[in-house]
């Protein structure tokens, strides 16, 4: 039996790098698809605002593993072969976009509709009324449960172990095999999710206070 010491610990940390890095990710082209679907979702055309709710409700009532696998699974079937992680970013885009359009859509719209009225007065077109009236303020509105969506983003990305992609809970079973020491081999997984999850959760809650979300406009 190998002891758990401090080249499996390393391993770990840089398997954790591998779960931020999925994540940011995940972050940055699920916002890209987010902020898409929340606009359509608030557009006076009935069939964008429909495609979008049916976009949304699909993938919310989807496990994000069944994605994931029909991402990695599915397309081999079909003869297309995508490394672990273009099959996880893409799945977990898909998965953030879902989630981040019903978040940002929310922010839009407890915007004041006095703001929506008194950008009208200025002659501003739709599109200038969000870009210099409504987005900033729901930026502001949206910034504590975007955060807050960060830490299930970051738990999330232990799913795509099954895939063979190692991040921190693959890196984990591995170094359990090889050591047999569960107990501490999973507290340390345990305590880097954590150190990771933690600060986020103490950050929505810090912004939430400091930028007033949650009280009447």
């Amino acid at each position: 039996m190998s002891t758990f010491g401090w080249p499996e610990f390393l391993f770990l940390l840089r398997s954790a790098g591998w779960s931020v890095v999925l994540t940011a990710i995940a972050l940055a082209f699920g916002a890209v698809g987010g902020g898409t679907f929340a606009i359509m979702r608030l557009a006076t055309n009935a069939v964008l605002r429909n495609v979008a709710a049916v976009y949304i409700l699909i993938i919310q009532s989807i496990p994000v593993l069944m994605i994931l696998f029909m991402s990695y699974y599915g397309l081999s079937i079909a003869g297309i072969e995508i490394p672990p992680l273009l099959a996880a970013s893409v799945s977990l885009s898909i998965y953030v976009s879902a989630y981040l359009a019903e978040i940002w859509r929310g922010s839009i719209q407890a915007v004041p509709f006095q703001q929506w009225e008194a950008s009208a007065s200025l002659a501003l077109t739709r599109v200038q009324q969000y870009r210099y009236v409504i987005l900033p303020q729901a930026l502001r509105i949206s910034l504590p449960p975007t955060v807050g969506f960060l830490v299930q983003l970051v738990k999330n990305t232990s799913i795509v172990s099954v895939v063979g992609f190692v991040e921190l809970s693959r890196a984990g079973q591995l170094v359990n095999n090889a050591t047999f020491r569960p107990f501490e081999v999973f507290m340390t997984v345990a305590a880097i999710y954590f150190a990771i999850c933690f600060p986020l959760s103490r950050l929505s809650r810090y912004l939430e206070r400091v930028l007033h979300v949650g009280r009447s406009h």
